[in-house]
């Protein structure tokens, strides 16, 4: 049978909803993926949508059906489909783990659901099994969404399971979704249910996914919603994202939004990204100018200095500078410290510490001799020790003779000093 779009889109919101939830409890964890690796992981959710898809269809037919069908234990699940539960999310083999966990849940009758999610989560893997446990929360929320909120209410305390089950629901029912979030939330601060539904609204009803985020409080949970709502309206392009953006009146939102998206929007249009962070002056524009620059010189050096090179005195044109010396100094560290000469009157604190940071694997000695040009005397010590303690451990001898020919502050030296004196020890 044809699926109509809100049937679908609910069947496959687990895996976007998974994804940036697990990437939010999981962002401090480093991670490294080829781009064959992307391709293929993408090829997977592809697959898993199309099999998701089916199985809402499914379930959607079965949603009213009785459980006469079988006979249940008191709790209202066998041991046997338990156990068979069990075994299916033990495997190693994601693919394999998530063809038969659809096969599982069209044999799950709605009444049978929370024993089969309080089983899961008994068995201690539901951190390195979140795609299988969004899977089982979003299939419960298709047949009865309540009982899964109330389950999650009773039993939850990060917040995933009622995020997940909104996000679903929302797809299908979205007013409904946001009653129950507005009648389950108490007090003036923000609403920690609306995530989820604004994730899934800023593809299906961009409009009111915009006027729930609007009217959340400055909050993390703000912050979150934002996050989520990001991506779609980056998928309308550049000119429309800024555009909606700008029309935000929160300033504070307005600022947030802008910082998030400035580094995509340079990928594709640096100059309009740029112009626009100058068109609106504020804490997104100081600090987000030099990584459009960057990103800009990084493919276009000319380009990109050549609208430095047009802008007026001041903050602006210094933060600018800052991004295309830090993009030149990953890969001629030279070509780098002679435009921080040529442009000397330019050039802040932030800019001669970005460059020996960008330089140091390079060019050390290059790096290290315009450390003496900062002028908080703090920092000045601080890179010096930094530094120096870096290039002792890599190049000792080479440390070691560029620290004899240079003046350094007295308290550089003491520290190296102490530091030599106790590996003697």
């Amino acid at each position: 049978m044809k699926l109509s779009p809100a049937t679908t889109l609910a069947a496959v919101i687990v895996i976007g909803a998974v994804g940036f939830f697990v990437g939010r409890l999981s962002s401090t964890a480093p991670t490294a993926a080829s781009d064959a690796d992307t391709q293929r992981l993408a090829t997977r959710s592809s697959s898993r949508s199309a099999d998701a898809a089916d199985h809402s269809s499914a379930l959607s037919k079965r949603a009213g059906r009785s459980d006469t069908r079988r006979e249940a234990t008191a709790n209202g699940h066998s041991e046997d489909s338990l156990k068979r539960l069990e075994s299916i999310v033990r495997g190693e083999n994601v693919l394999d783990r998530s063809r038969a966990l659809l096969a599982f849940i069209d044999q799950l009758a709605p009444s049978e659901f929370a024993a089969a999610i309080a089983h899961f989560r008994s068995l201690g893997i539901t951190e390195s099994r979140f795609g299988e446990y969004g899977m089982l929360l979003t299939a419960w929320s298709q047949v009865d969404p309540l009982a899964a909120l109330t389950y999650a209410k009773d039993n939850t305390r990060t917040g995933f399971a009622t995020t997940t089950i909104l996000a679903s629901w929302a797809a299908t029912d979205p007013e409904a979704a946001i009653r129950w979030a507005e009648a389950n939330h108490t007090g003036t601060d923000a609403n920690p249910y609306l995530a989820g539904i604004i994730r899934t609204l800023g593809a299906t009803d961009p409009a009111r996914a915009s006027s729930l985020l609007t009217g959340m409080p400055r909050s993390q949970e703000r912050g979150e919603a934002l996050a989520a709502m990001l991506p779609h309206i980056l998928a309308q392009g550049p000119e429309a994202t800024r555009s909606w953006i700008s029309a935000l009146t929160d300033e504070s939102l307005r600022n947030g939004s802008m910082m998030s998206v400035a580094d995509k929007l340079a990928q594709t249009d640096p100059k309009g990204t740029a112009d626009w962070l100058l068109a609106n002056p504020g804490e997104a524009s100081k600090s987000r100018l030099d990584d459009v620059l960057g990103t800009w010189a990084a493919t276009n050096e000319k380009a990109a200095l050549a609208y430095f090179q047009a802008l007026p005195k001041g903050e602006a044109r210094s933060n600018a500078l800052r991004g295309v010396v830090t993009a030149v100094a990953t890969q001629n560290a030279t070509a780098a410290a002679s435009m921080i000469d040529r442009y000397a009157s330019d050039v802040t604190d932030g800019t001669i510490q970005t460059f020996v940071w960008h330089s140091f694997g390079s060019d050390p000695a290059l790096a290290a001799n315009y450390i003496g040009r900062l002028s908080n005397p703090d920092e000045q010590e601080h890179m010096y020790s930094r530094t120096l303690d870096t290039w002792l451990n890599q190049d000792p001898a080479a440390a070691q003779a560029w620290i004899q020919k240079n003046a350094l502050p007295e308290k550089v030296l003491r520290r190296l000093q102490d530091k030599a004196a106790e590996g003697k020890q």
